[in-house]
């Protein structure tokens, strides 16, 4: 099987052009390709396959070979990708997700692409739809047991399930090996959670770690980028458009709230192509 490696900072996985290549078995495959030690290494893996109403579909799993719904920096990667090889000459795509259909504007300079403008759709704010098992309709600033301390947490869908706490200490000094799978398996949250670690830096700026679900810590998550400035923008914290910093690279998130629209724009970069034996 022919593959690609390719980052959206630091958020990794290993692409498969499914027009030519096919993965008969993609949770056992993305299980065995991402490991670090006896695989190729990555976040997960992601099939780029036909649609029939977009331009392309993308089939993202998990490390542990879950199906995910939805990633932020796997679709720029994407996008680059049928860009920069060939599979296409437009330079506003539609691709099919199981969030529904995103649509993407490409910066191109000297024939590749150099950034990527992402419409990630409405956040989603409603408990049940999310899903968030809570008393109340939405979930901002509620309080969260997790392991014995209380969090106030804001639970915001792009399309996949996260869990956003603002936090006055350094999340950088966080051990999030030993909070994140606790925030991930709690009983509140019945399909698993994404959960954001956040602090406010100013009006413009947030910096946020990640635990995601089935993968662990990432050096980047871009639907949780997006779902942590519209945490932060419902809290009254940020303005509308923010730099969102994370241990990979900054991504800008911006909420338009006359369309209830969030934009997400930055990099993607294809690292190399290789071949499983």
């Amino acid at each position: 099987m022919k593959f690609t490696k390719m980052h959206g900072i630091g958020n990794d996985y290993v692409y498969v052009n499914c027009f030519e290549e096919t993965v008969e078995n993609p949770s056992e495959v993305a299980v065995k390709i991402s490991d670090r030690h006896f695989g190729v290494g990555s976040d997960g893996l992601i099939l780029i396959k036909p649609s029939k109403v977009a331009d392309f579909e993308m089939a993202m799993y998990n490390a542990d070979g879950s199906r995910g719904e939805m990633c932020g920096n796997g679709i720029r990667c994407v996008a680059k990708y049928v860009y920069d090889r060939g599979l296409t000459d437009k330079t506003s795509l539609s691709i099919e997700t199981l969030a529904g259909i995103k649509y993407i504007d490409l910066t191109v300079e000297n024939g590749k692409v150099s950034l990527v403008r992402v419409n990630m759709g409405a956040p989603e704010l409603l408990a049940d739809k999310i899903p968030v098992i809570s008393d109340t309709k939405e979930v901002i600033a509620q309080p969260l047991l997790v392991n014995g301390k209380t969090y106030d947490v804001t639970c915001v869908s792009m399309g996949n399930p996260h869990c956003i706490t603002f936090m006055e200490e350094d999340v950088r000094k966080l051990d999030l090996t030993a909070v994140g799978p606790a925030f991930e398996n709690h009983e509140k949250f019945p399909n698993r959670i994404n959960t954001e670690f956040v602090n406010v830096l100013d009006k413009k700026t947030l910096r946020m770690r990640v635990w995601e679900r089935g993968s662990g810590e990432t050096l980047a998550c871009g639907t949780g980028a997006c779902a942590t400035a519209v945490a932060a923008i419902v809290n009254g914290l940020t303005e509308e458009e923010v730099t969102v910093e994370l241990l990979g690279g900054n991504l800008q998130i911006r909420w338009d709230r006359e369309q209830n629209l969030v934009f997400m724009t930055g990099p993607a970069t294809i690292v190399f192509d290789g071949e499983t034996v």
